[in-house]
């Protein structure tokens, strides 16, 4: 059998779907790979590096002809996996909430497609679950993208001429990335409050030693570990708690995202306009309609003097750590599947059902259900 690992087409995307040592892990499973040419440019892995692991190195079509599994990063277009054998397993980032007509291209070629960013919250699944390894990431640049572009420091400093007072940074949501946005600017010496919909958090926050900044509303966790999204009522009073806040902050970073609809607008126009200039907001969730009705996508806007950050990509601006980390990620979620060189798919298993978006043709998942 053999894993095709395909170069990535998306513009600005300089991750790869596998590693030396996970395509030496394959192949002592039985496996053939093979690897588009340049696949791991962006992450600084070379051509040379893949087929010293005992990979194949072949241009466009040629690397993923016959394949049985295709491992990307983004969605592939359907004009590349033509050449995969019908019922090809395909695992990437598939963006299932997006363009379903191209998702729908893919399935009817007869692929079977796992979005990994569905991945079950369960235990054993920790290991597997791309949008933890990547947003980790994207918590940590999205500190180190403010600091850059913050026009003052971080730690407080004493000096003869006089004191610099630390930066106070405010992390809204604290899932993955909330929380290593946190640790890191307290690394850097930031004064760190932080805030969530979802009381649990108050301990995670505390224990990385960031104040908690919580209204009085009704518990907003899922049985999954994920926000829902607050009552009017609710959001009226973080809203208003949130306003007093966020007009001594240096920093805000957003990361609020809500599975499968637009990112809640959490920072508006006039709470930004009581900021103070220099400040700086950076929103995580601009791919999906940020946080901040102001961000715009792949831009940084200045308004009334508020830096307003809407980089994307930003674990893919790590490629040389997040490469590593996505391309573990897929191992472990092939590796229950592969027996004796051969898959063998569980198709009862909750980790199978979480992911599966389309099978024999068909779009599958439940979210297309409805």
């Amino acid at each position: 059998m053999k894993i095709a690992v395909s170069a990535e087409t998306f513009p600005g995307e300089s991750r790869v779907a596998a590693t030396p040592d996970t395509i030496k892990a394959f192949i002592k499973k039985g496996f053939d790979v093979a690897v588009e040419a340049g696949a791991g440019k962006g992450a600084f892995i070379s051509d040379d590096a893949f087929a010293g692991a005992g990979a194949k190195i072949g241009n466009g079509e040629a690397a993923l002809q016959d394949a049985d599994i295709l491992l990307s990063v983004r969605r592939p277009e359907a004009r590349t996996t033509g050449s995969l054998k019908k019922g090809a397993l395909v695992a990437a980032i598939l963006d299932p909430y997006g363009d379903r007509p191209g998702l729908e291209t893919l399935a009817k070629q007869g692929l079977t497609l796992f979005a990994m960013e569905l991945m079950p919250r369960i235990t054993r699944a920790q290991s597997m679950d791309v949008l933890s390894s990547q947003a980790n990431l994207a918590g940590y640049k999205a500190v180190i993208d403010a600091a850059a572009q913050f026009g003052r420091a971080f730690p407080m400093m004493m000096t003869a001429a006089g004191t610099v007072p630390p930066a106070k940074v405010f992390i809204m949501g604290v899932g993955v990335a909330g929380l290593q946005a946190i640790a890191t600017a307290r690394r850097l010496g930031a004064i760190v409050s932080a805030t969530d919909v979802r009381k649990a958090t108050e301990e995670q926050v505390k224990s990385l030693g960031a104040k908690f900044v919580f209204a009085d509303v009704a518990d907003a966790a899922t049985a999954g570990g994920y926000a829902r999204e607050l009552s009017a009522e609710d959001k009226a009073k973080q809203a208003a708690l949130v306003a007093e806040h966020i007009k001594i902050q240096d920093i805000v970073i957003t990361t609020a995202l809500i599975p499968g609809r637009p990112a809640p607008v959490l920072v508006t126009q006039e709470m930004v306009e009581t900021m103070k200039p220099g400040s700086v907001i950076v929103d995580l969730a601009v791919e999906r309609g940020g946080n901040c009705p102001l961000s715009k996508p792949g831009e940084i806007v200045m308004h009334k003097g508020v830096t307003i950050m809407g980089n994307l990509n930003l674990a893919g601006r790590l490629a040389g750590n997040a490469s590593p980390l996505y391309a573990r990620n897929l191992q472990n979620f092939l590796d229950p599947l592969i027996k004796d060189g051969a898959l063998k798919i569980d198709w009862a298993d909750e980790i199978i059902t979480g992911t599966l978006v389309a099978k024999d043709g068909e779009l599958v998942h439940k979210m297309f259900k409805s």
